[in-house]
């Protein structure tokens, strides 16, 4: 079978890189070969691509700056991780990609949906997801469990006020329906075990689907 591309996104606190890293090991004791990435980030260049973006101090980066910043890592994480992974024929597992940037830095930040999508088309050269599963948790709910998460990795977008991240929800929803053929909402807000299962489940479906379609 050929690969699989399928991207986590949701806002703060949604619990996605959990949900992700716990499904990893169950598709893996289905037998299916898997790879799990990160965006900002995954392989070195844009690990230190994200170090700029995120670092709490940089608080005078300007917005389109950051857009780019995004595409950079995007690209070079696709060429070097990506896609010689998908063409290996393994199901890569991608902590936010191109949706984020539009939420975040389109909407969010007001540079505007389409210039961003305009900026990550040359980066991504039609390269979307398969699949992409939305974390949907209220903003102030998320906000709350990063609040008690004293493991959690600190960053720039903490800084954000609840304004911010509710604007980021906002945008979530006009993706959703904007990109409705690739885009599956997943309840954020039950335990970690039950969020899992239902993520794994959409995840099965997904490979039977692609699996069926491949033997056609």
């Amino acid at each position: 079978m050929a690969g699989l591309f399928i991207t986590f996104e949701g806002g703060e606190g949604a619990g996605k890189t959990s949900v992700l890293q716990e499904v990893t090991t169950k598709l893996k004791q289905h037998g299916y070969k898997v790879v799990t990435t990160r965006e900002p980030g995954g392989i070195a260049i844009a690990e230190q691509i994200r170090n700029i973006i995120l670092d709490p101090t940089h608080t005078e980066m300007d917005a389109r700056t950051e857009a780019l910043l995004y595409a950079a890592a995007r690209r070079q994480h696709l060429v070097e991780k990506v896609i010689p992974a998908l063409s290996e024929g393994n199901i890569v597992l991608c902590d936010r990609f191109i949706d984020s940037s539009l939420a975040y830095q389109g909407y969010a930040r007001g540079i505007g949906m389409d210039e961003v999508w305009k900026i990550n088309q040359f980066a991504i050269d039609n390269r979307m997801p398969d699949l992409t599963l939305f974390f949907d948790i209220k903003p102030e709910d998320g906000l709350k469990r990063i609040g008690q998460n004293e493991n959690r990795e600190q960053n720039r977008l903490d800084l954000e006020n609840v304004t911010f991240h509710q604007s980021v929800y906002q945008a979530y929803q006009i993706l959703l329906d904007r990109f409705a053929d690739r885009m599956i909402v997943m309840d954020a807000n039950p335990t970690l075990n039950i969020v899992v299962n239902n993520t794994l489940h959409v995840i099965l479906e997904k490979i039977k689907e692609k699996q069926a379609s491949h033997n056609r």
